[in-house]
């Protein structure tokens, strides 16, 4: 008999965000990470076990929050069309969009880094995740960002915050990569 197992690969880019594989079991990550935790509840401390319900019920929230944006961005963006009003040359309705699409991308990658804990990879957020989605955020404010209404240090603030960030990830990365090299037989 052929056991049916899910096994979740995740590969990470120069950025931190996450692409995931999963084969086998029609339940994927989430299914996963309920057995994982139904197998490990016993030995888990009060805590841990308090931990883990808190986790899923956030990444259960956050996954209908997920779904209502993206059914709500599709509605609009087939509205767009329908009207004749998607023109990529209109920078209004490009920020738009495009603000729209990290907002889903930064509820993705939240919820990620919840997941991340409910597989027990992780035991809390970690603060790479944490940066990440804040460049993220960065990112989109800038892309929303009307720069000929926007104060001058307005935009020099945020570009400081960009670059602490930035520099912020890659000194934690680069000790992750370290701390990986070290561990090494």
């Amino acid at each position: 008999m052929k056991e049916n197992v899910s096994v979740d690969q995740t590969a990470s880019d120069g950025l931190g965000m996450h692409v995931h594989s999963v084969k086998g079991g029609p339940h994927g990550v989430i299914g996963n990470a309920l057995r994982e935790t139904r197998e490990a509840w016993p030995e888990l401390s009060t805590y841990e076990r308090f931990e883990q319900v808190v986790s899923l019920v956030l990444t259960a929230l956050i996954g209908v929050i997920i779904a209502a944006a993206v059914v709500s961005l599709t509605f609009n963006i087939i509205m767009l069309v329908m009207f004749g009003l998607l023109d990529p040359a209109d920078h209004t309705v490009f920020q738009a969009v495009f603000g729209m699409i990290f907002t889903v991308l930064i509820a993705l990658e939240f919820n990620h880094s919840i997941l991340r804990v409910l597989e027990r990879k992780e035991s809390i957020v970690q603060v790479k995740t944490v940066v990440l989605i804040a460049l993220l955020a960065l990112a989109r404010k800038f892309i929303i960002l009307d720069a000929s209404k926007t104060e001058p240090m307005t935009i020099i603030g945020l570009a400081t915050a960009v670059i602490a960030l930035g520099a912020v990830h890659w000194l934690v990365r680069d000790q992750d990569r370290k701390d990986t090299l070290s561990s090494r037989p």
